[in-house]
């Protein structure tokens, strides 16, 4: 499995292409380019997350080749917001973003906060089962689409919403 350690800034021009790659290509599971044509995000959004004091991006890498990524956000809540999640497409499937995952809950954990929170496009059924899977409950709490966040392109649908899922953590993950 991959090492995880935190971000740098000159890991972002990376980051950027492994996270659209993963998002918007045809070849990995979690894919969503059907609902979406945009590029996700650019070169200074990720330096921003990166330089964020209240946001730690980490960076799965197979041996010097990032692979994953992801993101956790401390909130005010004593809760932190997982995104910018992100596999290799070819390794998607393959128990890399379940260890990352897992390796991310323990960061969170030892942050000293008791509950990650994430949202999901409610409209990617198979990717909200699998979070389930590994813990996360519905909440029953869903959040507006950022439609004005969208970057050269568009969603293909414009019912897009989010539903927010959470998971308790703690030291014992």
């Amino acid at each position: 499995m991959p090492t995880v350690r935190v971000a740098e800034a000159t890991d972002a021009p990376t980051l950027v292409s492994l996270v659209r790659r993963a998002y918007q290509g045809e070849r990995g599971w979690t894919t969503a380019a059907a609902l979406l044509n945009d590029e996700r995000m650019n070169e200074a959004q990720m330096l921003k997350k990166i330089e964020d004091p209240e946001t730690t991006v980490h960076v799965a890498m197979d041996g010097s080749r990032i692979v994953g990524c992801c993101e956790l956000v401390r909130l005010e809540n004593g809760k932190v917001h997982f995104g910018t999640f992100a596999v290799e497409p070819e390794l998607q499937a393959a128990g890399v973003g379940r260890y990352i995952l897992t390796q991310t809950e323990i960061a969170a954990a030892k942050m000293g906060v008791t509950c990650v929170e994430m949202t999901v496009i409610a409209q990617r059924p198979e990717l909200i089962a699998w979070y389930q899977r590994r813990g996360y409950a519905l909440t029953g709490e869903t959040r507006p689409f950022p439609f004005h966040t969208l970057i050269n392109g568009g969603a293909l649908r414009d019912d897009l919403y989010f539903v927010v899922l959470e998971k308790p953590v703690s030291m014992g993950v």
